[in-house]
């Protein structure tokens, strides 16, 4: 599958970048110019309220920010499910009814249309041909990504999850040991 919005890319159980090890990365574009996406299973233990006090009503639970990526920090994205299908101002599809929220837009005028809502402290980015190249020295996995996968409760298993819902060689990934050498 070709790296484009809305897929995941998957970290190999040999990925040796810290940052990425044993992640999940929801695209959030993909093209000649490069790549954008978000971390989906690096929760961090900062409660919205503290940062973004007027989206702390919003957010589907856990209400902390997750770690969207090493890139600026200390910055934030919003990924959000409409719940009735109509797109509301300030809100971006990426894939089916996901999409990227303005967290510059009014609070009051977005909550109505989300079913579920998660922000991202920084993001995951890849310069022109960058992750195609990581992608073929087998550094991640590029699978589709299913309407929940952002907004699960607890997303520490989504790794996992993931891998085992492929099939095949790549679900049997899944249980190797993140250390195999204490195995």
């Amino acid at each position: 599958m070709e790296p484009v919005a809305g897929s995941l890319l998957v970290a190999a159980p040999t990925m040796g970048d810290p940052n990425f090890a044993r992640t999940i990365v929801l695209l959030l574009d993909a093209g000649d110019d490069g790549a954008l996406g978000v971390v989906l299973n690096r929760p961090t233990e900062l409660a919205v309220s503290t940062v973004l006090a007027p989206w702390a009503e919003v957010v589907s639970g856990p209400d902390v920010l997750f770690q969207g990526g090493p890139v600026e920090t200390d910055s934030a994205l919003a990924v959000a499910d409409i719940s009735d299908g109509q797109e509301p101002v300030g809100w971006r599809r990426v894939f089916a009814s996901t999409g990227l929220v303005d967290l510059d837009a009014p609070v009051e005028l977005l909550a109505p249309a989300f079913a579920s809502l998660r922000i991202f402290a920084g993001y995951a980015g890849w310069s022109a041909g960058q992750l195609e190249d990581e992608i073929a020295e087998g550094a991640w996995y590029v699978v589709p990504a299913e309407a929940g996968d952002p907004f699960l409760d607890d997303p520490t298993g989504l790794w996992a999850a993931v891998l085992r819902r492929q099939g095949g060689q790549l679900a049997m990934l899944a249980t190797m040991p993140a250390e195999p050498t204490l195995n």
